[in-house]
């Protein structure tokens, strides 16, 4: 099996290569890992959100988050805020450190990615990401169609319809990505 023609490996493989390549200019430029960038990416995004909702969309364990979050707290890019509907649980937010290196993050992202690209005319560039995208786009309504159907011994009808809605606009799009 030839592993450079194994589509797999290669998608794997290039956001491998890409994320440690972003990871090192983070840390030279920024003074920030890569994960820390996706926590303010993501939280950014999903502003007020809690730790177990943050864990969820970054795929880690919350027990892993908290760590982090607790470093990046001491380091001010986030608060942790109470929440009002829950006297137990705290809320994440931005600092107001965080939010000009938003837009940092996105530039490094492009420049990164201009790096990826290079040897490849701008053509071919939109062509891969819009071929990429459409792959996306196939495996996101199959893992859709699915995550429907795990739910299909629940409830009415019209819950379905309302969970396919849920899922279908979450935004999933990677932190300083294009969709």
């Amino acid at each position: 099996m030839d592993l450079d023609r194994s589509f797999g490996f290669l998608v794997h493989d290039v956001a491998r290569l890409f994320g440690h390549r972003f990871n090192q200019r983070a840390l030279l430029f920024l003074g920030l890992t890569r994960a820390q960038c996706k926590v303010l990416g993501y939280l950014a995004r999903n502003e007020g959100i809690n730790q177990a909702g943050l864990a969820d969309l970054l795929e880690i364990k919350p027990m892993t988050l908290v760590r982090q979050i607790d470093r990046m707290e001491e380091q001010g890019w986030i608060e942790r805020r109470p929440d009002p509907g829950d006297r137990r649980a705290r809320r994440l937010v931005l600092t107001d450190k965080a939010r000009p290196i938003l837009a940092r993050i996105l530039d490094l992202s492009n420049e990164v990615r201009t790096e990826a690209f290079a040897g490849l005319s701008e053509v071919e560039g939109r062509r891969l990401i819009d071929l990429l995208g459409r792959v996306h786009g196939n495996l996101s309504e199959r893992a859709l169609a699915l995550a429907v159907s795990d739910f299909s011994d629940f409830g009415k009808p019209d819950d379905h319809a309302v969970l396919s809605g849920a899922i279908a606009s979450a935004d999933l799009s990677p932190v300083g990505g294009q969709r």
